[in-house]
């Protein structure tokens, strides 16, 4: 066996084994959908229970319960081969990367955290406010884990999905937040300023979260979106967002404000459910597809094929099609079966992998632009007392004032606060 034939069954083997570990990380992503799914709604019933002084949503509320302890029951059976002690050190497939395995132990403590917090739910311990808090810490973690895990992909087409369904699932944690605080003020038939002030942030954030998903996402996808965009659920649904940004009587608007509003915001946060469903379908395809294709076929079968003898009859330009000078190579070269074979292999390969590193990089890049300037966000809450739509105005209101792209400027932000504030 040559070198080269030894060298590219070494790449084909580890780009199977990187194909693994996405579609391992893939079956994880699709447990913690449902788990982010169920903990929603568990969070919005939990919001009107707290809110009408336990009158409210107390069946509801302990199915959903239910319901998401089954979830996680499931993510927890998925995650548990992950923490085995008999592994002895030997990660699976799909946890090579620092932030991920980070990630997953914060979402682990969470899960720990939910049986307390249950009980202090039904014995009404907390406030709504505490209470919705709680629930988005934990499942801003879970998010984490598909935000890490877009970010290890080395596949360009997985990597697109995995980018366009973090958006989307976390454009419908924002719908599940706007959800869970309509309900508080529905509920109550008011809205305060601060929380009038929620409302518009969520709204706002959830459509930069949606043009990101509109952005990789498929076509059929995409006109699936724009469809959930219209009709009569959708005219109800902005009816009801507008009485609660305005500083209207709700009482007397509505018979049962919060339980009319939870419904009508569920029905869209299922259909967007049945979109996410949709995706992960098609990623969980797209996975089994790349790997099918990475199957050993060409490379060792053509080499094995190829006569052992007279390999190199002369130099051959591997990596460029540049033209060679006459006479450069000799006519046994030329007619080389196995030159002309191994050189196109590697060509096509080099090629392919060229192709593959820029989109990577392409993707790679908007993510950790977006990282950036979600921290420079988080940067001016702490240090100027804003809210997050107060921030990312402010941002967008000196990108345009001094003509800098948004992330020069969240990355000038950073810069100064580290150095005045080495601790962040």
């Amino acid at each position: 066996m040559t070198a080269t034939r030894r060298l590219l069954q070494a790449a084909s083997k580890l780009q199977r084994e990187q194909l693994a570990a996405l579609s391992a990380t893939v079956a994880v992503v699709s447990d913690i959908s449902r788990c982010v799914h169920a903990l929603q709604r568990e969070r919005g019933s939990s919001i009107i229970y707290l809110g009408s002084g336990g009158s409210r949503f107390g069946a509801q509320r302990d199915q959903r319960v239910a319901d998401s302890e089954l979830a996680q029951a499931t993510l927890e059976q998925r995650l548990a081969p992950w923490t085995a002690p008999e592994t002895d050190g030997a990660l699976p497939h799909g946890l090579a990367d620092v932030r991920l395995l980070l990630s997953v132990a914060a979402v682990w403590q969470d899960l720990d955290t939910l049986p307390d917090l249950r009980q202090r739910i039904a014995t009404q311990q907390l406030s709504a406010d505490d209470t919705l808090r709680a629930f988005n810490q934990v499942i801003g973690h879970l998010l984490q884990v598909i935000f890490e895990a877009a970010d290890t992909a080395s596949d360009p087409d997985i990597m697109r999905r995995l980018v366009s369904l973090f958006h989307f699932i976390q454009g419908k944690e924002l719908a599940g937040q706007e959800r869970a605080c309509g309900a508080l003020g529905f509920t109550l038939a008011h809205f305060d300023a601060p929380h009038r002030d929620t409302m518009a942030t969520l709204i706002g954030s959830q459509r930069r979260c949606f043009a990101t998903f509109a952005e990789f996402t498929s076509p059929d996808s995409l006109a699936r979106w724009q469809q959930l965009q219209s009709g009569p659920l959708h005219d109800t649904f902005e009816a009801l967002r507008e009485l609660a940004c305005s500083d209207t009587s709700l009482a007397r608007t509505l018979d049962n404000p919060g339980e009319e509003w939870y419904a009508v915001a569920t029905q869209r946060i299922d259909a967007m459910h049945e979109e996410e469903t949709r995706l992960l379908d098609a990623l969980r395809a797209c996975c089994h597809q790349r790997l099918q294709q990475a199957e050993p076929t060409d490379t060792a079968a053509s080499l094995d094929a190829l006569p052992q003898t007279r390999l190199w009859a002369s130099p051959v330009a591997l990596f460029t099609q540049q033209q060679a000078p006459t006479g450069a190579l000799t006519l046994d070269t030329i007619e080389s079966r196995f030159n002309r074979s191994l050189v196109e292999l590697v060509q096509a390969q080099n090629a392919r992998l060229q192709r593959i590193g820029d989109e990577l990089e392409s993707t790679r890049q908007a993510l950790r632009e977006r990282r950036e300037i979600e921290r420079a966000k988080g940067l001016l809450m702490t240090h100027q007392h804003l809210s997050e739509a107060q921030a990312y105005r402010l941002l967008r209101k000196t990108a345009m004032d001094q003509s800098k792209p948004l992330i020069e400027v969240a990355r000038n932000v950073i810069q100064v606060v580290e150095m005045f504030d080495p601790q962040g």
